[in-house]
């Protein structure tokens, strides 16, 4: 028992300290001139250093395994959400769309439910008629580990496995000035 309860206590340090870290390195910094346009109209939040995006393991609704590494190459748009969030739910069908649109040119949409059963995320995401996976974080050890606090909230990470920026709160992601984000930064390849 002695044990276990201090591997515990080894592990939410070992998680402390990566999610103060990672606070850290997302604080608020200026834009690059080239960007600063993109982050403005689109509400996100760069991060003041480039800063890995933590990995983890989590399970997908059927029970499957799932890493984030898995998705590295690719451009990952991470959504933390819960199925009682009503901005959630408002925000789902645009990444949905988002999720369509831009699939073939190397865009993954995960979404994150935090500390829900399987079958009330299932029943919410039929509802609501999206295909993208969703991932259980049955503690919300991730979204501490991301430092979620309000929700919906999104992290966009590139194929190098960086975070290009963060954002809280619901967006239309697929609306024109969003498009024509995702389009330039996935015709560009390098992030």
């Amino acid at each position: 028992m002695f044990f276990r309860s201090r591997s515990r206590l080894a592990d939410s340090c070992r998680l402390g300290i990566a999610a103060v870290a990672l606070v850290a390195a997302l604080g608020l910094s200026k834009p690059a001139a080239a960007t600063s346009h993109d982050f403005q109209v689109l509400g996100l939040q760069p991060p003041k250093e480039e800063v890995e995006a933590p990995d983890f393991t989590l399970k997908d609704l059927n029970g499957k395994k799932v890493q984030l590494r898995d998705f590295r190459r690719k451009v990952i748009f991470l959504n933390f959400f819960a199925t009682w969030c009503v901005p959630c739910r408002l925000e789902m069908p645009a990444m949905e769309r988002l999720s369509k649109a831009y699939k073939d040119k190397g865009l993954v949409v995960l979404a994150v439910d935090i500390k829900e059963s399987a079958k009330t995320v299932r029943t919410f995401l039929q509802e609501l008629k999206v295909s993208f996976p969703a991932l259980l974080d049955a503690d919300g050890s991730v979204a501490f580990t991301y430092g979620i606090r309000p929700l919906p909230a999104t992290y966009l990470i590139g194929r190098d496995g960086k975070i290009l920026w963060r954002a809280f709160g619901a967006r239309e992601w697929d609306n024109a000035a969003s498009r024509q984000y995702f389009s330039r930064l996935l015709s560009d390849g390098k992030r």
